[in-house]
């Protein structure tokens, strides 16, 4: 039998139900790639960012339980976040220490922190983030539903364009880009590569902690142990799919968000056999990005020079 959006849409349906599952699914994917990108243009990688992420929905959805304000939990999922991401960076500023064993360390901390202190959060109810209704032009309350665009999202697009303008354009950027190229040369110009890798890699964390806060928040607005189904690590794999461009980040999200959001979609026509399959289509795309960036020849094209991936 079908549902009531297929029996109003028709063949726009599936469109709909995507583009709206794709805008709510990719948030999360857009904030922690913008963190990772930030973070590894300045030379270090971070695999902790799940961690940062889980951790960063718990801190969000139990600060706006107790105070009543969404933003408020926002705020404090952002400074979770870049409390982790200096933890990172200053032991990976230590001599020798792996970047990618600290942050797998890191992640396991994050999510046990997380799965700790978030008990007493799992049943209370916390305010949602507001929504756009950019669907304001139909009268089918499908099509309304589907286009609410949570204010994260327009946010994380903007940080996308604003954080391509600042690599681009800014003395900033070049600092961060000179530190994640070469050590030798960032230290040849008066520059501290530690001290700016640090920095960027809390900001880095800062972006993932949002992330989880628009898990816990808005999509799917609660708080629970399996929240975030990976997203912290599939974005990493993001990261190097979009080439380490911030803009191209922003359509990769989208595209992941898409195949998220490929199994709802299916659910909301009412397909009911097989629907469920389609669940794994992020995990089975993470796998296609993987293997198709893997060629020895361009797997590494545009990666910043210091990473511990290109070494």
């Amino acid at each position: 039998m079908e549902s009531e959006l297929g029996q109003d849409l028709g063949l726009w349906a599936i469109p709909i139900a995507i583009l709206g599952g794709a805008i709510r699914v990719s948030t999360p994917f857009l904030f922690v790639s913008l963190g990772e990108v930030l973070t590894e243009r300045s030379g270090r990688i971070n695999l902790g960012l799940e961690g940062t992420l889980v951790f960063g929905a718990m801190a969000g959805y139990a600060l706006a339980v107790e105070t009543g304000s969404p933003w408020l939990g926002v705020l404090a999922a952002a400074i979770a976040g870049s409390l982790f991401g200096l933890l990172h960076g200053a032991i990976c500023s230590i001599p020798k220490v792996n970047d990618i064993a600290i942050g797998i360390a890191l992640m396991l901390l994050g999510m046990g922190l997380a799965f700790f202190f978030g008990k007493p959060y799992i049943q209370p109810v916390a305010p949602d983030l507001p929504a756009i209704p950019l669907g304001w032009w139909s009268e089918l309350p499908q099509v309304q539903a589907a286009l609410r665009v949570n204010v994260l999202f327009l946010v994380g697009a903007a940080l996308a364009a604003a954080l391509w303008w600042m690599f681009r354009s800014t003395r900033v950027g070049l600092t961060i880009r000179v530190a994640g190229d070469s050590t030798d040369a960032a230290r040849a110009m008066g520059l501290r590569p530690a001290v700016i890798r640090t920095l960027a890699t809390a900001a880095g964390g800062a972006f993932a902690g949002v992330g989880g806060a628009y898990l816990s928040l808005y999509y799917p607005g609660s708080w629970n142990e399996g929240i975030s189904s990976g997203q912290g690590l599939m974005a990493v794999a993001l990261v190097i799919f979009a080439r380490w461009n911030p803009i191209a980040c922003f359509g990769a999200a989208i595209l992941f968000g898409g195949a998220g959001a490929l199994g709802p979609a299916l659910q909301s026509v009412g397909v009911s056999e097989g629907y469920y399959l389609f669940y794994a289509a992020p995990y089975v795309l993470t796998l296609g990005v993987l293997i198709a960036t893997s060629s020895p020849t361009r797997a590494m094209t545009g990666a910043p020079g210091e990473l511990s991936i290109t070494k």
